[in-house]
């Protein structure tokens, strides 16, 4: 039962379905998930009422809108998920977005300077992003199905080079916070993603593009922080054995 105090994660966890919800009020449900939905809503600034009501709704149509039950798939499904879908959108969009910027830029860049921010802060959060996504892919993601393994075999797994699992977790997650706020800041530099009235086609296709970035990247953490990294902790604890040392 959603309360005042189930916090956000739980309600995106528990049904899919709620995300669209969330994304329509600008409610942060991946980095900031922990909040309380009483907490979210003050700081979203929507009437508490009014966010019930919708998810009630988003309830009734949870089977037809939530998709693959993702806390319930293997982690090497899960993981495979995010990497072909999140991660190869990151690595499609971020040179087709950088172009956009160089075309607005030099087009527009006169008269909007707020542009060059723009670059400035998604050329840093790409860079990140495809740093992250590495160590995702070559480190942490193999050692998360390999885990799984052990655990299906009913065997112990051996510990990872770099200590618990947590380690890399706190530091992923923190990556996440990091992109967040690059993102929100765009999103306060394009006023909401609103290109200046009459502009071109390529204008008004990099603020799409941004946002659509956005929404991807909300759902791309989403399933790391709030379903991925919580069971791979809970399994770490019931597969890996590590020295007291």
């Amino acid at each position: 039962m959603t309360t005042t105090e189930t916090t956000v994660r739980e309600i995106a966890v528990g049904n899919p379905a709620t995300i669209r919800v969330f994304e329509t009020l600008g409610i942060d449900y991946c980095c900031g998930g922990k909040r309380s939905l009483s907490e979210a809503c003050e700081r979203a600034g929507v009437p508490m009422a009014h966010v019930q009501e919708l998810l009630a709704n988003a309830g009734k149509n949870a089977q037809a809108d939530s998709g693959n039950p993702w806390n319930e798939v293997p982690l090497k499904v899960l993981t495979g998920h995010i990497v072909a879908k999140h991660h190869a959108y990151v690595r499609q969009e971020t040179p087709r977005l950088e172009g956009l910027l160089r075309k607005v830029i030099s087009r527009h860049g006169a008269a909007h300077p707020e542009v060059r921010q723009i670059e400035d802060l998604f050329l840093a959060m790409a860079e990140e992003l495809n740093t992250h996504m590495l160590k995702e892919e070559e480190v942490l993601f193999p050692y998360i199905v390999k885990m799984e393994a052990a655990a299906v075999a009913g065997e112990t797994a051996e510990p990872a080079f770099f200590g618990p699992v947590t380690g890399p977790i706190a530091n992923m997650m923190a990556d996440h916070d990091d992109a967040g706020a690059l993102l929100g800041r765009i999103r306060e530099l394009s006023g909401n993603f609103t290109p200046p009235a009459g502009s071109c086609p390529t204008y008004c296709g990099l603020y799409q593009g941004l946002e659509e970035f956005e929404r991807d990247l909300h759902r791309h953490v989403h399933l790391e922080n709030n379903i991925l990294f919580p069971r791979a902790v809970q399994m770490e604890m019931r597969t890996v054995v590590h020295s007291a040392n």
